[in-house]
């Protein structure tokens, strides 16, 4: 079979990725081997492929946004039949054991594996995935449609909780890619009231199509001070002016997994008023379940752009250059 693999870290302009030729994997025990359908390109995948984030293990294969079918069992592996079609998300094994497993807060594994970074990942032709962190797909999506829930829908949907919006609030989103555009149909859904921050017409086109309240560009104030704000935008500049968006008693959820240098902040007027700043680290099987149902259920759709698989280093391309709004979808 075919699969990318990060040879040397660097811009995209330096070609980090190279295409190998690899035995089919074969599943161990709880574990299923899923032929590719489609695999979501997530800016994680540009991070681990521009080397923000320091790849885990020589030639990991990225991708962690997969949609395939079930094609090989291993040992003791029934939860899914052969010809199922499943996702395979971001977290892709815990320990089991550490403290914050067993208090239910398995995002904080001290020992945990994540696909396409751990274990390799979906821009392939198949991967492996224990079956106790995969998941079943909404019915009536595509196979396109559904690869950005199991990343951006996920950990949107995660960032959009750590917020806080109280019911019929006003949320601020900062950056409007893949995870925003879909953190955002969400909260028109429950009722919140959405201004979108981020630059790039595409973007702010994709908003206002989506029937938000407000768009903006990313450093300029939104026309009511917010309840809470996700930021999106790997940009640490952008905290210190989120924070000051909110409102009293707000919160900022940071989302992403890596994010640039964050300015000194001043305490008057960006954390006085007990305005609340705080990451958030993965997710849980129970938030991608929650949210895999609450997207059937509301009809949240992803607006993709398609590549195939062969094209996968001049996807991660067109995200870092910003030329596409949504997200983007390999195609095996």
């Amino acid at each position: 079979m075919q699969a990318w693999v990060v040879d040397r870290p660097g811009p995209m302009e330096s070609g980090p990725l190279r295409r190998v030729e690899r035995d089919p994997p074969e599943p161990g025990p709880g574990q299923v081997r899923v032929r590719v359908r489609c695999c979501g390109v997530c800016r994680t995948d540009l991070h681990l492929a521009e080397g923000d984030l320091p790849p885990r293990r020589p030639q990991v294969t990225p991708g962690h946004e997969v949609v395939g079918l079930v094609e090989a069992r291993g040992p003791g592996a029934e939860r899914f039949a052969v010809g199922d079609r499943i996702g395979v998300p971001w977290l892709g094994r815990t320990d089991g054991v550490c403290r914050f497993c067993r208090r239910g807060a398995e995002n904080l594994c001290l020992d945990p594996g994540f696909t396409g970074w751990d274990l390799d990942g979906g821009f392939a032709d198949a991967c492996l995935a224990d079956e106790r962190f995969a998941h079943r797909l909404p019915e009536g999506l595509t196979d396109e449609q559904a690869a950005p829930l199991l990343c951006a829908g996920i950990i949107g949907y995660r960032a959009l909780r750590a917020a806080d919006v109280p019911p019929g609030g006003r949320l601020g989103i900062y950056g409007f890619g893949g995870s925003g555009h879909l953190t955002a149909q969400v909260a028109l859904a429950q009722g919140m009231r959405v201004h979108v921050l981020t630059r790039g017409a595409r973007n702010q086109d994709l908003a206002q199509r989506l029937g938000v309240d407000s768009v903006g560009g990313p450093a300029d104030p939104p026309p009511e001070p917010l309840d809470g704000a996700v930021l999106f935008a790997p940009a640490g500049g952008l905290v210190p002016v989120a924070l000051r968006a909110l409102d009293r008693g707000g919160t900022l959820a940071v989302a992403g997994i890596w994010l640039s240098a964050i300015p000194a902040l001043d305490h008057a007027t960006e954390l006085f008023q007990e305005r609340r700043l705080r990451s958030v680290t993965a997710n849980t099987r129970q938030d991608a379940e929650e949210f895999l149902g609450l997207a059937g259920r509301l009809g949240v759709r992803a607006t993709t752009v398609g590549y195939p698989m062969a094209q996968a280093q001049v996807a991660l391309a067109d995200l870092a250059d910003g030329r596409f709004s949504g997200a983007a979808v390999l195609h095996a």
